[in-house]
Formats: C-alpha cells, structure tokens, sequence
C-alpha cells in the first residue's frame, strides 16, 4: 500500500479544544502585528533596552544584560529581520517578541502585551 493510500482519522476535537485553537489564532494575530508594528523600529527598540551597541551591517551586536557579559560581540540582533542571539550560551529567537520576552524575563504573550501597548497596536 502506497503511503497516499492510508487514511488518517482525526479525533473530533471537543468545543474546549476548538475554543483553544481559536485562543492560538488570535494569539498568531497579535503577535502577527505586533511584528509588523515593530518592523521599522527595530534598531530604536532593542537600542533603548541594551544601552551601549554597535553596528555592522544589519547586526546589532552589545552586551547581553541578562548575564554577567563584559564584551561586545557575542550577542546580536538583526535590526532587519528581528533574529536574536547569544553566541555564547546558544539562546536565540527569530523576531522582537521573543526578544524582548528573554531581555525582560517574561513570557511570550507578556512581551507581545507590552509591545502592543508601547507601539499603539490593538
């Protein structure tokens, strides 16, 4: 049998379980948006929570606040595209929520909360 041939039942979800999804779609459109807002405001944002950075090219490298980092250079974020990462302890995320939730100790939702509120996105 080939594997296109096999059918996959799929449980029927429950209205809990369809009420969560919905939760996860809208969560998808904050973040979305949130994003979005952020585009060009990259470099402005991650420069007034890190303080002291340099630039090359696209990549804005500083120190890492949420350790004891004492050189530029092994922490960066990409002002372009919102891709994080510390080199050193392997941490990283792909866009300015994720970012701003590991720079400020909070989750996910929590950061994508405070940055609809300070860039205006409802």
């Amino acid at each position: 049998m080939h594997p296109s041939e096999i059918s996959i039942r799929r449980p029927k979800r429950s209205s809990a379980s369809r009420k969560a999804s919905v939760t996860t779609r809208d969560t998808n459109k904050i973040f979305d948006r949130v994003n979005a807002a952020a585009a060009g405001q990259l470099r402005h944002l991650a420069e007034s929570w890190l303080g002291k950075t340099r630039l090359s090219g696209d990549n804005l490298f500083a120190l890492n606040p949420t350790r004891a980092d004492k050189k530029i250079g092994s922490f960066s974020i990409n002002i372009r595209k919102g891709v994080w990462a510390d080199f050193a302890t392997g941490d990283a995320g792909g866009d300015i929520i994720s970012f701003y939730s590991y720079i400020h100790g909070v989750s996910q939702i929590e950061a994508a909360r405070a940055l609809a509120e300070k860039l205006g996105v409802r």
